[in-house]
């Protein structure tokens, strides 16, 4: 039987499966596959289900692929898995390795993300490296030597915007060592990005070819300007000050409009590790061709990359234990972002305003936080996720934030909280725990809960015990809450009709909706009686209803959480010209006061298509 690692490029496979059409993002806010494809050149996906051989006896072809395979294996040997992850991501970056996710989503937390992927700051290295070790042969030589350095570079990262466009910026370098002509650097910048575009004008939408050039413009425009200022601290520690900050300045907007999240340590992190990462880089670097050509010799390496390593990966996780390690802005708009954009570029084409650089400061900082404060202080606003399996609702009332179910672990990760933090939340009010998941734990520790209730009944318990420890220690409550029992919060109102089966009430204002986590029978229904009747939303698994239950219950909207409803009550709902949504199917739905239900898919997107 074949897997993934049993596969080589260029081999000759036969594939059975299904062709379908990618779904573009399924909840607000959420990650577009669709989109993501678009982007790499792919319209189709193929869900497939065995792999064959065609020609068994074929033999590898020589590719950069091996040396990436060596490369990965001989350090993770070395080093452990973590750590050579680490090394190789800094060598041959972070698209060929397999980097654990609590490393990277930590790197990513404070924003030293960049350190993962190979760009501008290794080709750097790695040139000045070259034609320091040559500087004294001829000008052919030198740039023979750069030149092989930047394609061996190239061909063990692979064509990633970043990595090309450092590689053709490190060329001009070159030649203007060879011809003894100084480098306009804006003008290469420019050159180097028309370049990248005709190769792949795709690249003009990617994330990873924005920020490198974004950066870049950045440390050529906005870095002497604050090496002047900072012309009264010792001259080796300037551009280490110098360098993050300007690329943060840079880079800041577009940040806030992809991801709306922001870390107060990005800047100490980044001044703090520069000497870690050169160190790694450099000694990844030498012992990445050392295991090429004699492990035993690489292993001579071993100390003095493993405490560097060590030192930088346990120096991320502290300031990540550290409060406020990252903060929620929420997104902006992309009009917004030009205005920032804007904002930044006027004290460097009008210098009559560089003595004002603060003011457009505080104007950017008030267009980002005064209208996000207004409306979030001003929203109130239903989302029910599109995930599987548990149904997850999130409500913001006046910018208190209400969650009810977690998900589990994968849910919590790519979907509950991009979610939040793309709204701009930090912190949930309260939270109600109805279905059993194994999330909670998970989202405590990325986002505090003040208070959470227990709607645990005899047979299942809806919260671990290590979310209960984890909720403890900061300082939130567990509340468990009993039949018949009512929660109010700000202009929310919850009550548990009941525990067995689960069904919840949840009114705001004069709307009334009814959860239904089980269906209750005949027997259950008659207990219930005047608790069940006329409820306008209905939100349930999509399992069978009773017509009886419909009748009492009188929605005039049916939310299931789920891909599909059972025949005959989406008959009896139909016949009552209830409106109905499946968030599996028409992907996240939201309610507002002033709009109304919307959907995150259209019709014609909904439907999955098999080619």
């Amino acid at each position: 039987k074949l897997n993934g690692q049993d596969l080589y490029p260029g081999q000759v496979i036969a594939i059975q499966g299904n062709l379908y059409k990618p779904k573009p993002k399924m909840n607000p806010g959420g990650f577009d596959f669709q989109k993501y494809l678009a982007q790499e050149g792919s319209f189709a996906g193929l869900k497939g289900t065995a792999i064959k051989l065609l020609d068994t006896n074929q033999k590898p072809n020589w590719g950069w692929w091996m040396l990436q395979r060596d490369i990965v294996r001989s350090q993770a040997k070395q080093f452990g898995e973590a750590e050579g992850a680490l090394i190789s991501a800094m060598v041959i970056g972070g698209r060929v390795v397999d980097i654990p996710f609590d490393l990277k989503n930590a790197f990513s937390k404070i924003g030293l993300s960049h350190a993962l992927a190979a760009s501008g700051f290794q080709v750097t290295l790695i040139l000045g490296v070259l034609l320091a070790a040559t500087r004294r042969l001829p000008k052919a030589v030198q740039f023979g030597t750069g030149a092989a350095g930047l394609i061996i570079f190239m061909g063990l990262t692979g064509m990633q915007p970043a990595v090309f466009r450092a590689v053709v910026m490190g060329f001009a370098v070159l030649l203007g060592v060879w011809f003894e002509r100084r480098v306009k650097p804006l003008n290469s910048l420019l050159i180097t990005a028309i370049i990248l575009l005709v190769v792949n004008p795709l690249w003009i939408w990617n994330l990873g070819f924005q920020f490198s050039f974004l950066a870049t413009l950045g440390l050529l425009v906005t870095v002497p300007a604050i090496t002047k200022r900072l012309d009264w601290l010792p001259t080796i520690v300037v551009p280490a000050i110098a360098v993050p900050i300007a690329a943060l300045i840079w880079t800041l907007p577009l940040q806030l409009f992809a991801f709306g999240m922001v870390s107060p340590y990005c800047i100490p992190a980044n001044i703090a590790s520069t000497l870690l990462i050169s160190m790694i880089s450099i000694g990844g670097i030498i012992n990445a061709g050392l295991n090429l050509i004699s492990p035993a010799i690489a292993n001579f390496t071993t100390p003095f990359l493993h405490y560097p390593t060590y030192v930088l990966i346990e120096g991320v996780k502290s300031i990540c234990q550290l409060p406020g390690n990252s903060i929620a802005v929420g997104t902006i708009s992309l009009i917004l972002m030009l205005v920032l954009y804007g904002l930044i570029c006027t004290p460097w084409i009008l210098p009559r305003f560089q003595r004002q650089w603060w003011v457009f400061l505080l104007i950017g900082i008030n267009l980002v936080f005064i209208p996000a404060w207004y409306v979030r202080s001003n929203l109130l606003q239903v989302t029910a996720l599109s995930v599987d399996r548990t149904p997850v609702m999130i409500i913001q009332d006046h910018g208190r934030i209400g969650l009810i179910n977690s998900g589990d672990v994968d849910a919590v990760r790519f979907t509950v909280l991009p979610f939040l933090q793309k709204e701009g939340v930090n912190q949930i009010d309260w939270a109600v725990a109805v279905s059993p998941s194994d999330g909670w734990a998970t989202l405590l520790e990325e986002m505090p809960i003040r208070s959470l209730y227990d709607f645990s009944s005899k047979k299942e318990t809806a919260i671990s015990l290590e979310a209960v420890q984890e909720l403890t220690a900061q300082k939130g409550k567990h509340l468990p809450i009993a039949a018949r029992q009512t929660i109010k919060t700000g202009s929310i109102e919850i009550q548990s009709l009941s525990i067995e089966p689960t069904i919840l009430q949840l009114r705001m204002g004069q709307q009334h909706w009814l959860w239904l986590k089980d269906v209750p029978n005949r027997h259950q229904r008659l207990a219930l009686d005047r608790n069940l009747s006329r409820k306008e939303i209905l939100w349930w698994s999509g399992r069978k209803l009773h017509p009886k239950l419909l009748e009492q219950m009188q929605p005039k909207i049916a939310i299931a959480s789920s891909r599909s409803i059972h025949p005959e009550t989406l008959k009896q709902l139909q016949l009552r010209q209830v409106q109905t949504y499946e968030t599996e199917r028409n992907g996240g739905l939201q309610w507002s006061k002033n709009q109304g239900f919307r959907t995150t898919l259209a019709e014609d997107e909904s439907e999955e298509a098999f080619l």
